[in-house]
């Protein structure tokens, strides 16, 4: 498994390019983390979709369900009490009204995202994201597209948020590797906008 820099004290490592990523551990309280993590998991809808490459259909390695305006974005489900909760802690921090979060459960280490941008065009050319991870903490790798030995990883930790600022997904790729050590369910938000 690839190696990364080491953290910081405050979860990340060296020299992050806080222009384009902004990281606070601790946004929400253990025991606000602990009551999410478990309505979630119990509670939500999860499906687990395809992907198609080179010709073949894999399963996505992880489960997945999106809420949103559901007058304005077809296929989302309507807002939770708890999703409009924790949108409202993260909206002024991001400075974004945010319209739609897609739900991600890791359930083990075997759980993953590959490298990728989130560039769809439904989010506009300098698309924001603002993250919140509840359970597990796993580690959020980013790579310069033009350099992959640029990179870097941020721990997200139980009740964390994480802000993908405009430029990030034009300049980076991010992913959540798999991990070979034992790893405990871990749900993750992205809140985002879509046009």
């Amino acid at each position: 498994m690839e190696q990364l820099s080491f953290f910081a004290e405050a979860g990340q490592s060296k020299d992050l390019p806080l222009d384009m990523l902004e990281y606070r551990a601790g946004l929400f309280s253990v025991a606000e983390s602990d009551v999410f993590l478990a309505k979630f998991i119990s509670e939500t809808p999860w499906e687990q979709t395809t992907q198609k490459l080179w010709d073949k259909e894999y399963l996505t390695p992880r489960l997945t369900c999106w809420y949103g305006d559901t007058d304005k974005i077809l296929g989302t489900r309507p807002w939770t009490p708890e999703l409009q909760a924790i949108r409202e802690r993260v909206e002024p921090l991001a400075g974004i009204r945010f319209n739609s979060v897609l739900l991600n459960y890791y359930r083990d280490g075997n759980d993953s995202v590959a490298w990728h941008s989130d560039k769809e065009s439904i989010m506009g050319s300098q698309p924001v994201i603002a993250s919140v991870s509840f359970g597990q903490v796993r580690s959020f790798d980013i790579r310069r597209k033009s350099d992959h030995s640029e990179k870097y990883s941020v721990r997200l930790e139980h009740g964390s948020f994480c802000l993908m600022k405009a430029g990030l997904q034009e300049a980076f790729e991010h992913r959540i590797a798999k991990s070979v050590n034992p790893m405990k369910g871990r749900i993750n938000l992205t809140f985002r906008l879509v046009i």
